[in-house]
C-alpha cells in the first residue's frame, strides 16, 4: 500500500472518469490520495471530490505561487475563512499548494514574497504543514522559511528534482520531506543518483502530481495515482530494498509529517 500525496484529482482533467480513476488507484494499492488546492475556486473542487470519497481522499487548501496575481491578497483572504471553516470539521491535512515560481516570469515576484510568508505564517498558527512548490526560486524560499524554522510542524518539498547540493539546503528542515513522483523515472534524470546520496529514505514521501508528470513507460498520457508503483520500483532500485521496504518507509514518513 502506498499514499499519493499529491494530487490535483478534482481538475477537470478527471471529470469524465474520476471514478475510475480512483478505482484503479484502489486496485494498484493506493491507501490515500492527498488532493491540493491552488485558489478559491480550487478550493470548492478540492474539498467537494474530497467529500465525494470520504476516507480517502484529504484536502489541501493555499494558493499556489503562479495564482498570484494583482487580486492576490483578496484571494488570499478568501481562502483563510474557507481555512478558518474547515479547521473545526478537521480533515484538512496542510496549507498548500503554496510557494514560489519564477520560472515563467517575475513579474509578481514581490507579491509571491508576501503571500507565501503569509501562508507560511498560517501554518505556524495552525500547526498544520505546508506543501511547497518551488521553481528558480530556492534561495528566497529557503530565506523566507529559515525566519520561521523553529516555529514550523513540518511539511513536503513538492515535485523535488534538484542536485544534491539543493537536497541538502532543503533537508537543513528537519520537520520536512522531499516528494518525488514521475521525473524519478525519466532517462535523463539524475535524480535517482542524488537522492541515493543525499536523501535518506525516511525523508521521501511519494506523490503523481496528476495530472502532470507521468512517469515511464505511461510518460506523455495524464497521471493518476495508480502509476505511483513505477516510481515505487525505481525508489526502490536506487536504494538497493524491496518496493515493500519503500511503501512501509514512505507511509510512516507521511504519518509523520501530516499526523496521520
Amino acid at each position: 500500500m502506498f499514499i499519493d500525496t499529491h494530487c490535483h484529482l478534482d481538475g477537470q482533467e478527471f471529470d469524465a472518469d474520476r471514478d475510475d480513476v480512483v478505482q484503479r488507484a484502489r486496485a494498484a494499492g493506493c491507501d490515500r490520495i492527498f488532493l491540493p488546492a491552488i485558489d478559491l475556486s480550487s478550493c470548492k473542487t478540492v474539498l467537494d471530490t474530497c467529500q465525494h470519497y470520504p476516507d480517502y481522499c484529504y484536502p489541501m487548501l493555499g494558493l499556489h505561487p503562479e495564482e498570484v496575481h494583482a487580486d492576490w491578497s483578496q484571494q488570499l483572504e478568501s481562502i483563510w475563512q474557507v481555512i478558518s471553516h474547515q479547521l473545526p470539521t478537521s480533515g484538512l491535512l496542510a496549507i498548500g499548494e503554496v510557494g514560489l515560481d519564477y520560472y515563467w516570469s517575475r513579474e509578481f515576484e514581490h507579491e509571491q514574497l508576501q503571500a507565501f510568508e503569509q501562508q507560511v505564517r498560517w501554518s505556524v498558527e495552525t500547526r498544520l504543514p505546508l506543501m511547497i512548490h518551488c521553481r528558480k526560486a530556492q534561495n528566497e524560499l529557503v530565506a523566507i522559511l529559515r525566519q520561521y524554522a523553529d516555529k514550523l510542524p513540518g511539511g513536503v518539498f513538492h515535485c523535488f528534482t534538484g542536485n544534491v547540493q539543493e537536497a541538502r539546503q532543503l533537508l537543513d528542515f528537519p520537520q520536512f520531506v522531499l516528494g518525488i513522483g514521475g521525473v524519478l523515472t525519466f532517462k535523463k534524470s539524475h535524480l535517482p543518483e542524488t537522492l541515493a546520496e543525499a536523501v535518506p529514505l525516511d525523508r521521501i514521501v511519494l506523490e503523481t502530481d496528476a495530472p502532470y508528470m507521468a512517469p515511464v513507460p505511461q510518460r506523455g498520457q495524464r497521471n493518476e495515482p495508480a502509476f505511483i508503483t513505477h516510481v515505487v520500483n525505481r525508489l526502490a532500485e536506487a536504494y538497493g530494498v524491496n518496493p515493500e521496504e519503500v511503501c512501509r518507509q514512505t507511509n510512516q514518513n507521511v504519518s509523520r509529517v501530516f499526523d496521520c
